[in-house]
């Protein structure tokens, strides 16, 4: 946007000094992707379209290897590396799907991989990373820095920062989650009317836009973020990255205190609306997913469907449209998903 005088604004002014991926980025990463990552299932039923009276379908990144859509952009993201960065090994921070994203790819592709990870992270998500090779470095969420921390290993170490999601190839290969279920859809004569994305930091939202954009460029596309942490929405609303307290939520993969600068670029041309849903919606969905589709969903997984739910209840998503969901992740432990499922 110009001002009077024909001159960009100060927000505009910062983002074009930004590395912002474009669609061309996502079809790189889909063509490095080919035959490493699963072309996941799209997924439909009955029983939800009747319940909701729309079409839905659900992208189901819970059957992507290691268990999410994070593979995705890990792997993209590590394949861009020359050979002596690969040499150094690269660091990431994460409270568990990208640890393990980034640890497995690493393990593809012979690199040493540092993990910082939460005290809190989930223990199957903990075993997994370890699992893949990474070695682990545990912090405290609430009281300690883990940019800091990443820092001074960099530092010891010249290894590479593989952020969870505000990097250009990160997000590139997130978006290829989109880019295939558009493609798929299309090619069966379905266009899309709604996407509907889970919101941490604005990975995966991001890249599946850039998709959406160029492919399908009537979709609406919708952000969901569990009540407690709705940094998105308010980024959004005021046209700034706005920053909060560590969200107290099960969706233990949206516990972001903010958006990325690219992640947030991205957003604001190409996703039309963040909402917000509750724990408790989470946990409906968790349940559904397991009792009549016989998946397990992880509760940040179930921020997508949520928000349809939401939006067809209040009269906002029309009968009869075609919405797609992004299943994010399938990894939770058992025990907490029980117990989860008896509150």
């Amino acid at each position: 946007m110009m001002d009077n005088q024909g001159t960009m604004s100060v927000i505009e002014q910062a983002d074009s000094k930004l590395d912002v991926p474009t669609y061309q980025d996502v079809e790189e990463a889909a063509q490095i992707l080919k035959g490493v990552a699963n072309q996941t299932p799209t997924s439909t039923s009955r029983t939800l379209d009747a319940e909701l009276g729309v079409k839905c379908f659900l992208k189901c990144e819970n059957m992507q290897r290691m268990g999410a859509f994070k593979f995705r952009g890990g792997y993209n993201a590590l394949s861009h590396l020359t050979n002596e960065e690969r040499n150094a090994g690269v660091v990431t921070f994460s409270s568990g799907n990208h640890a393990q994203a980034v640890a497995f790819s690493a393990k593809i592709l012979s690199m040493k991989a540092t993990i910082i990870m939460p005290k809190d992270a989930p223990q199957i998500k903990v075993n997994a990373t370890k699992g893949y090779g990474g070695n682990v470095i545990f912090y405290d969420r609430y009281t300690e820095d883990r940019n800091a921390i990443a820092n001074d290993i960099r530092a010891k170490t010249n290894a590479s920062l593989i952020p969870p999601y505000d990097h250009k190839h990160v997000i590139a290969g997130q978006g290829t989650a989109g880019k295939e279920l558009i493609e798929e859809l299309s090619k069966k004569g379905v266009a899309l009317d709604y996407l509907f994305v889970c919101v941490g930091g604005g990975g995966l939202i991001s890249g599946c836009a850039l998709a959406a954009h160029t492919l399908a460029p009537d979709c609406k596309v919708i952000g969901v973020e569990p009540e407690a942490g709705n940094d998105a929405q308010q980024s959004m609303e005021k046209g700034e990255i706005c920053r909060i307290d560590t969200p107290q939520t099960i969706a233990d993969g949206a516990q972001t205190q903010f958006i990325g600068n690219l992640t947030f670029a991205i957003m604001k041309k190409h996703v039309d609306r963040i909402i917000t849903v509750s724990d408790d919606e989470l946990i409906d969905n968790m349940r559904f997913f397991g009792e009549r589709m016989k998946m397990i969903v992880e509760p940040t997984g179930c921020l997508g469907i949520a928000g349809l739910k939401k939006l067809v209840a209040s009269g906002e998503v029309s009968p009869g449209s075609n919405c797609g969901v992004i299943i994010s992740g399938g990894n939770v432990d058992l025990a907490r998903y029980s117990r989860l499922l008896n509150l």
